[in-house]
């Protein structure tokens, strides 16, 4: 695996981090970032050579990303310190290095390119592979075992919630009977079992049928909304005042629930129609650009996975 990549929208998470870097820079001694999803590291490479006395906490579940990681960064090595473990424990990170705070924090959500090119960790429907999906591959849930144990009223569930798909219940069926024959082994079978469950109508846009129901077992998988759920709010709370955190995600679900918290710490408390500010009611946090902003169309075709970011920023304005 290459371990030299562009990650999607590089300059522009720089340029919105880089004010709250400056002003720690300015007014500490000591200036931290923490990259939630290390990756193979190209955002924290490029904040390292930016900044020479910067330094970064990279978090990752990816072992193989973390290997990788550090050849991508090892010019910089001594100012970066990686932790295995998921980006909803920030906490526990911070303290494990004695810090209660942090400048910024960029997030970059999803399944990563490299896991989708890595054929047998059963992440995309064009490898054939076994039925793993996971992300950190020392726990034990995987999506074959799902598939073999999960009741029709679970599989509904997560194929309707996390893939948004119509066709849950076809689909279900169909992986239940196909557990008596032991014939759904494969991420090939699987994605054949979904094509098969759904009306040729359906099938003729929207891309493969077979990406909603990935999507889902995926996420089922890794408990990647639960723990983007926790993430935000500890991610807001651990940077200090003028800090950012910048995140970035590729599927509406994880775009909704970054934009609700968002949006809840940067409303004032103070009742509508009252002509002055309560005390101690302003919002503490405010939105760098209002909405999302995408990925522009060179990105696009350069790195097309880039098609689907939508990217928010966030700055804190009071303790």
């Amino acid at each position: 695996m290459n371990a030299t990549h562009i990650p999607v929208a590089l300059d522009r998470c720089i340029e919105l981090l880089t004010p709250a870097i400056e002003f720690s820079l300015a007014t500490h001694s000591q200036t931290v970032v923490i990259d939630a999803t290390l990756g193979l590291g190209g955002h924290t490479r490029a904040l390292l050579a930016k900044f020479p006395t910067l330094h970064v906490i990279g978090i990752d579940r990816d072992e193989s990303a973390i290997a990788l990681a550090r050849v991508n960064v090892e010019p910089y090595g001594d100012r970066l310190t990686i932790m295995h473990t998921t980006y909803d424990q920030i906490d526990e990170v911070l303290e494990s290095q004695g810090l209660k705070e942090v400048a910024g924090i960029l997030f970059d959500l999803g399944v990563s390119s490299m896991q989708l090119d890595e054929a047998d960790r059963g992440f995309a429907y064009s490898h054939d592979a076994p039925l793993d999906m996971r992300m950190d591959q020392s726990q034990e849930l995987t999506a074959q075992m799902i598939v073999d144990t999960y009741d029709r009223a679970a599989l509904i569930r997560i194929l309707r919630t996390y893939g948004e798909e119509k066709f849950a219940p076809r689909i279900a069926d169909n992986i239940i009977s196909a557990r008596v024959s032991g014939s759904l082994r494969t991420t090939k079978a699987l994605a054949e079992l979904v094509k098969d469950s759904i009306p040729a109508p359906a099938r003729r846009t929207g891309g493969n049928p077979a990406k909603r129901t990935f999507q889902a077992l995926r996420i089922e998988v890794n408990q990647e909304l639960a723990v983007l759920e926790r993430a935000i709010p500890a991610a807001l709370t651990a940077i200090a005042v003028k800090g950012r955190v910048v995140v970035m995600s590729y599927q509406s679900l994880e775009d909704k629930i970054v934009k609700a918290h968002f949006a809840a710490l940067t409303e004032s408390t103070t009742p509508r129609g009252l002509p002055i500010e309560l005390p101690d009611s302003a919002a503490k946090y405010a939105l760098v650009m209002r909405g999302s902003q995408g990925a522009d169309e060179e990105e696009i075709l350069t790195n097309p996975r880039a098609g689907s970011m939508r990217l928010r920023a966030i700055e804190r304005l009071a303790a």
